[in-house]
């Protein structure tokens, strides 16, 4: 998988804290990239050195197969957790000007405003202060002014926050269509409930220090507890204590919901096969862990 953006063993220090402490990370071409971690963690920091708004104190950023360049900073659009538009400006005016700062015409940033605007339901704002706006549909247009320049590499930091549910899965839609259309996406948040939906690979620090890397299914794998669930329309599943551990048993509606934890030696088909001498087998699935999961454990252990 070919790299996109990588840092280098980055430190950074604060008046004696240690902001990150020798983090690497590689970023790969046309993903969506998370960047977990807990609040504190760093998170910030590090984007902030590929943003190039500070510099880091060792190491280095290399972008599309290059040492960082200032003008590199043109190829990021950079959708801050602090918001940060002019309040009392006009919608439509802001986000023109701010599209100019990014090279674009201003025919040319009306045209695409005008398409993103009508996607969203800002259209009928263009013309409103900032200030007029509730928190989300200005969040919408932040979101609209972070990727209208088409950038080739999107850094949302917490995109989410703030949004309802209905929202949030629009913003997700786009943050995902955006990456099949080739862009290459980092996507940093400490809140979980949307890494497995959007993300396809994860760095999580923790202290300042990366603590895990890797592909969402692979991490998953990685942490996997043995446990099954097996759905069952008849039949008494006898104990077998030496092979795999009841948990758990219900019955609804001529359905019964049986959690397993089977030992590490017994294999897949071996536990089907033990299951389907006892009952009448609906389904079996593995329970992987979900991220959240895998967050609260390394980072409580951290």
């Amino acid at each position: 998988m070919e790299t996109f953006l990588e840092a280098r063993h980055i430190v950074k220090r604060f008046a004696g804290h240690t902001a990150l402490d020798d983090v690497t990370v590689s970023v790969p071409r046309g993903r969506v990239f998370g960047l977990l971690g807990p609040n504190g963690a760093g998170k910030t920091t590090l984007i902030r050195i590929i943003n190039r708004i500070t510099a880091p104190d060792e190491g280095e950023v290399r972008f599309d197969g290059h040492a960082f360049r200032a003008e590199d900073v043109q190829q990021i659009g950079y959708l801050p957790e602090e918001r940060g538009l002019y309040k009392k400006m006009k919608v439509g005016e802001q986000a023109v000007y701010l599209a100019q700062l990014k090279g674009l015409s201003a025919a040319e940033a009306k045209h695409r405003l005008q398409d993103w605007f009508e996607k969203f339901g800002i259209m009928p704002w263009w013309n409103k202060k900032l200030e007029e706006l509730s928190k989300g549909m200005q969040q919408k247009v932040q979101f609209v002014i972070t990727v209208l320049h088409e950038p080739q590499l999107l850094i949302f930091d917490e995109p989410f926050s703030g949004f309802d549910p209905v929202n949030a899965e629009l913003l997700k839609r786009e943050i995902l269509a955006l990456r099949d259309k080739g862009h290459t996406v980092i996507y940093s948040t400490h809140n979980m409930a949307s890494v497995e939906d959007v993300c396809d690979e994860i760095a999580l620090i923790n202290k300042s220090k990366v603590v895990l890397t890797g592909n969402v299914q692979d991490v998953k794998q990685r942490f996997r507890t043995g446990l099954y669930e097996v759905v069952s329309t008849g039949g008494e599943l006898q104990p077998r204590p030496e092979r795999y551990a009841v948990l758990s048993c219900e019955t609804d509606g001529g359905v019964t919901r049986h959690l397993l934890q089977k030992e590490a030696s017994l294999t897949n088909s071996g536990l089907i096969a033990l299951v389907a001498q006892d009952l009448e087998v609906r389904s079996i699935a593995e329970q992987l862990p979900s991220m959240n999961d895998i967050f609260l454990k390394v980072v409580g252990h951290e």
